[in-house]
C-alpha cells in the first residue's frame, strides 16, 4: 500500500478520548464512559449475516499492485441513495481519494433522492455506460436487487457501502461490504445521552423506520446500552421514513414534546432527522437542560453543540475513511484479490470537547471556520 494509503486510512482510527474524558464530572453512577467507549469501538459488531468485523485499517494493497491498478485504465460509477447529507458528501470525498489513487476514473454519479425506483433506473444508466466497478448503497434491499444482479451478471464489480442488496452474496455477487460500528454506535450515543441525565429521566426516540441494516443497528445498539440505567425510560418511539427527514423529524419531536411534558432526551437516528428534533426544540421554548444525541456529525448539528445547545454528543461514523476502503476494495476487485465480506469502522464519540479534534477523523478535513468560530 502506498504511503497515501496507509495513512489516510490509518489517520481515521484514532480517538480522541483525553478529550472526551475531560467532558464529564463524576455522579452517583460514576459511568466510566471513556472505558466503555473504548471497548467498544475495540470489539465492533459483525455484519447483517454474521460476517466477522474486520477493520479498514488492515486493507492493504502493496505498491506493485496499485501500478497494475492503474495500468488497466479501469472506470467506477458511484451509485447513491442520496448525496445531500454531510455524511454522503464526506463518504464521496473518501472515494475520490481512494481512487484518483489507484489511476480510477469516475464517469458517473448518481443520487436517488433516496427512491427505490429512481436508483433502479441509475443502475440501468450506469450499466449503459460499461464500468468496471460499481459503489453503491442500496435505497431498499429488495426492490434494487434485480437491478444489481443484473450488473453483476454483467462483470461489474460491486462494493456495497451499509447494505448489501437482497440475496446476494460476498465474493460471488459482489465484493465487500464497507459500514461503520452502527450498533457500537447507538451504544455510544446512548452512553452520552446517559452520562447527561445524569443517570435519569424519560426519552424519545426517533429510529430509521427502514430495512438499512446501518440504522436498524443504532437503534439496536442504543437500546442495549440504555437498557443498563433503569431510571432512564423510553416513554415514546415513532420511526422517520423520509425523503423529508428533517421536516418529518421535526413533526414527531414536536409531538414528543407536547404528549410528554417532563421528556427531557431525545435520540434521533442521524444527524438530518437530528436537525428537525432542533427544530421542534427552539419551537417549543425547550429548556437547554433537554438532552439531543444522534449519530453522525453534520454541520448543523455540530454548530449547536459548539454553542452549547441541545445536542450533548455524537457517536459518529468516519464516512471520509469508509468511502477511502470502499475505494481501496475496488482496487481489490480489480486485481481479483480476495477481499474480506465485511469492513468496519469503529465508532467515534463526539461530544463539545473533542468536536473539532473528531472532525477531520470523522469527515476527512479540518472543522470549518463557522465551527471554530462557535467554539469560542
Amino acid at each position: 500500500m502506498s504511503i497515501e494509503t496507509s495513512m489516510s486510512i490509518r489517520s481515521l482510527m484514532m480517538v480522541a478520548a483525553v478529550a472526551l474524558s475531560a467532558s464529564f464530572t463524576p455522579n452517583a453512577y460514576a459511568i466510566d464512559v471513556t472505558q466503555q467507549i473504548k471497548e467498544i469501538e475495540n470489539s465492533p459488531a459483525d455484519g447483517p449475516n454474521g460476517e466477522k468485523a474486520v477493520l479498514a485499517s488492515d486493507l492493504k494493497l502493496m505498491p506493485e499492485e496499485i501500478e497494475q491498478i492503474k495500468a488497466k485504465n479501469a472506470t467506477a460509477a458511484i451509485v447513491m441513495h442520496y448525496t445531500a447529507s454531510d455524511w454522503a458528501k464526506a463518504q464521496m470525498a473518501g472515494q475520490k481519494k481512494a481512487l484518483d489513487e489507484l489511476g480510477i476514473k469516475i464517469i458517473a454519479t448518481t443520487d436517488a433522492g433516496y427512491k427505490a425506483e429512481q436508483q433502479v433506473a441509475d443502475i440501468e444508466s450506469v450499466m449503459a455506460l460499461k464500468p468496471d466497478i460499481i459503489i453503491s448503497v442500496p435505497a431498499e434491499q429488495s426492490a434494487t436487487a434485480a437491478a444489481y444482479k443484473k450488473a453483476a451478471a454483467a462483470g461489474i464489480k460491486i462494493v456495497f457501502l451499509d447494505q448489501a442488496a437482497a440475496g446476494m452474496k460476498p465474493g460471488a455477487d459482489y465484493v465487500s461490504l464497507v459500514s461503520s460500528d452502527n450498533r457500537g454506535m447507538g451504544k455510544v450515543a446512548a452512553l452520552l445521552m446517559a452520562k447527561a441525565l445524569n443517570g435519569k429521566g424519560e426519552i424519545g426516540l426517533i429510529p430509521h423506520a427502514s430495512d438499512l441494516f446501518a440504522t436498524k443497528e443504532r437503534v439496536v445498539g442504543f437500546k442495549e446500552a440504555i437498557a443498563a440505567f433503569p431510571d432512564i425510560k423510553v416513554v415514546d418511539e415513532s420511526g422517520v421514513g423520509g425523503p423529508d427527514f428533517a421536516g418529518e423529524s421535526e413533526r414527531i419531536a414536536s409531538a414528543m414534546l407536547t404528549a410528554h411534558p417532563t421528556l427531557n432526551g431525545l435520540w434521533a437516528v442521524w444527524d438530518v432527522p437530528t436537525e428537525g428534533v432542533l427544530a421542534a426544540a427552539r419551537a417549543a421554548g425547550a429548556s437547554t437542560d433537554l438532552v439531543i444525541t444522534t449519530c453522525d456529525l453534520g454541520v448543523n448539528i455540530s454548530l449547536d453543540m459548539a454553542k452549547n445547545g441541545y445536542v450533548k454528543g455524537t457517536g459518529s461514523q468516519r464516512p471520509f475513511g469508509a468511502g477511502y476502503a470502499e475505494g481501496i476494495l475496488a482496487g481489490y476487485a480489480l486485481l481479483g484479490k480476495e477481499a474480506p465480506p465485511y469492513v468496519v469502522l469503529p465508532a467515534l464519540a463526539v461530544t463539545r470537547d473533542n468536536l473539532i479534534d473528531a472532525w477531520p477523523q470523522s469527515n476527512g478535513d479540518q472543522a470549518p471556520d463557522i465551527l471554530v468560530k462557535a467554539m469560542n
